[in-house]
């Protein structure tokens, strides 16, 4: 069973200190909030601007400092660990990430790697890296974003889809690992959110695109309060939820025709 004893060890500093990637907006800005609200000093991180968040976030009372780098490189990682300086990292929000859309045979390669390294080989490096500091410390919290896409074959999403499957899988994995420690793992698996995922991703022209999605904010709220309570995952949404048991029970096949008819180019004229 996972320990989760709610008292870490005596601190030099007066606060603790949360640090959250993909922060610039979305579900990471949302937690970044959440974080500041409970009395964290924050490191944010993202591949985009920072200065309205870095503003809405002092106005919570935090200490606020910030990294604008690539996190698909472990240079961007490197960078961002700098800037702890040394500090004692209490809670890590692991949500950096990003889609693409299309048929597989028709993406650049080069974007096919960057969504690789982002939502794979930077965020399991830097949970690496911070997962070290807290096992020595004898305490921690991680959370990372992972998706329900990890359930289904993404057709016309294949690439994002895959690394959101060895995301969930990694996540359970490590939490089992640490299972003896004060450090505890929490895997957030959302459903379509409301942010600019699928502008960036070029889904726009897609049934999933184009439908109603779960506010940022409520992702956030789910996945936050499930790692303060010492949970193994949290699906976000009654309807993903639901999603995800049928996922277990539903032929691969038939998975991915049904994500083809969301994320095919074109479906939203057809939905």
């Amino acid at each position: 069973m996972q320990t989760t004893d709610t008292r870490p060890p005596p601190r030099l500093d007066t606060r603790p200190l949360a640090v959250v990637t993909g922060a610039s907006s979305g579900i990471g800005f949302q937690l970044a909030l959440l974080a500041a609200r409970r009395g964290y000093d924050l490191l944010i991180g993202a591949d985009e601007p920072l200065s309205q968040a870095e503003t809405e976030l002092r106005m919570l009372g935090a200490n606020v400092f910030s990294v604008r780098a690539d996190f698909a490189t472990r240079d961007g990682v490197d960078t961002l660990l700098a800037a702890t300086e040394g500090r004692r990292v209490d809670a890590l929000f692991a949500n950096a990430g990003h889609g693409l859309g299309h048929g597989f045979l028709d993406q650049d390669f080069h974007d096919v790697q960057h969504v690789i390294n982002t939502n794979i080989t930077g965020t399991i490096y830097l949970v690496q890296c911070v997962g070290r500091g807290m096992r020595e410390a004898g305490w921690g919290r991680i959370l990372i974003t992972g998706s329900i896409a990890g359930f289904q074959p993404g057709s016309f999403q294949a690439v994002y889809n895959g690394s959101k499957a060895f995301i969930d899988s990694f996540a359970y994995a490590l939490r089992n690992e640490l299972k003896d420690t004060n450090v505890s793992v929490t895997v957030l698996m959302p459903g379509p959110t409301d942010t600019e995922f699928f502008q960036r991703a070029e889904l726009m022209d897609t049934q999933v695109g184009t439908d109603k999605k779960q506010p940022p904010a409520e992702v956030a709220k789910t996945g936050y309060e499930a790692m303060e309570d010492g949970e193994s995952s949290v699906v976000a949404g009654w309807k993903n939820k639901l999603q995800a048991v049928l996922a277990n029970v539903t032929p691969a096949e038939v998975l991915a025709e049904q994500h083809r008819k969301m994320a095919e180019p074109g479906s939203a004229d057809r939905s």
